[in-house]
């Protein structure tokens, strides 16, 4: 079947997922970028800028979180911004070529004191003309309603890692809690962002397992931030060893290939990357980054550093999402999926 007639997909297996990891890397990127450039211009890369609202005290145990009251990081704690400093904050993003703005707050969940603060930053944003994004934890579906009643166009809640190994690095909230979030997001009319974590121990099975979980959802999340762990002193993943550059990038292209029509965006970790790992995640399918000097309370590339190798390789800043009639790569990556997949079961 060719790439432009096949049906997104929803029911990717287990043994499909990881027989693409498997793939020789050359093979993997190869079929990433035909995807890639089936859905996407090749050379452009959505921007987006992530404004911390709301600092520290999180009473969650995420291990891998500074922000987390339970650890001892140095991190200084912040109450939520006033609404006219973040709406000065969306304006700098505007000015410096950002088309989306996010906002996250360290909660649990937000409080119903907290919800016409944060309704008041959403409109302003959109009134900048900038789409709007947040993450504040946990929603009930009157939390997820007031929230696209004002326009949020993006709501981020990542599911982190596979459900086997979640228990490894959360107990404060369950699987179930994220992907019911995610459902009430959904039902309201937003759109989702929601990714994962990988450098925290886990392996490659659990990096396919999240990825099956994000691909086999109703309908695929819009945005699909990969991070890398940043290790931070104080919370127990400070020690843990540093991830092979080639498995995150092998994440990127099967993200790519299992959410083809999804932005997958380079998020936390991009300071430990360098101009050529950046350059390699562009090719494996990555389309979008958090840009700026700060992403939430760990170091982003500067800015400047950014548009530079933009420069470098030619890539371009995306302005709007257009729709594009689909291009026909060869070989036939469903095909060679399956196949790979059948090859893997007979070892």
């Amino acid at each position: 079947m060719p790439l432009a007639a096949a049906k997104t997909r929803h029911d990717w297996s287990r043994r499909e997922i990881e027989a693409l990891f498997e793939l020789p890397f050359n093979d993997l990127l190869f079929q990433a970028q035909g995807v890639h450039r089936a859905h996407f211009d090749p050379n452009e890369v959505q921007v987006s800028t992530l404004l911390s609202i709301k600092t520290g005290a999180c009473p969650e145990d995420c291990a891998y979180c500074p922000q987390s009251n339970r650890y001892d990081t140095g991190l200084e704690t912040e109450k939520l911004m006033a609404v006219e400093k973040v709406l000065e904050q969306a304006q700098a993003a505007l000015d410096s070529g950002a088309t989306r703005f996010c906002m996250g707050a360290a909660w649990r969940s937000p409080k119903a004191r907290d919800m016409p603060y944060v309704v008041a930053m959403v409109k302003g944003v959109r009134e900048l003309g900038l789409e709007s994004c947040m993450t504040l934890g946990m929603l009930t579906e009157d939390q997820a309603s007031e929230l696209a009643s004002a326009g949020l166009d993006y709501y981020n809640h990542n599911l982190d890692t596979s459900p086997e190994y979640y228990g490894e690095v959360i107990t404060t909230r369950t699987y179930k809690d994220r992907l019911d979030t995610l459902g009430h997001v959904r039902e309201a009319g937003m759109k989702i962002c929601s990714g994962g974590i990988v450098g925290m121990g886990e392996t490659q099975r659990d990096r396919a397992g999240l990825l099956q979980q994000l691909a086999n959802l109703p309908e695929h999340p819009e945005s699909v931030p990969i991070n890398m762990l940043v290790r931070v002193e104080g919370t127990p993943l400070a020690a843990e060893e540093d991830l092979d550059p080639f498995d995150f990038i092998r994440t990127i292209a099967v993200a790519r290939i299992l959410m083809p029509a999804s932005h997958v965006r380079l998020s936390a970790g991009r300071e430990e990357m360098n101009e050529q790992m950046h350059a390699l995640a562009y090719f494996a399918g990555a389309n979008s980054i958090f840009y700026g000097e700060k992403l939430l309370t760990t170091p982003n590339p500067q800015a400047n550093k950014d548009m530079t190798l933009f420069g470098r390789l030619g890539i371009r800043p995306e302005q709007r999402q257009v729709d594009r009639e689909p291009e026909v790569p060869s070989p036939d990556f469903y095909d060679a999926t399956r196949s790979a997949a059948a090859l893997q079961s007979a070892h």
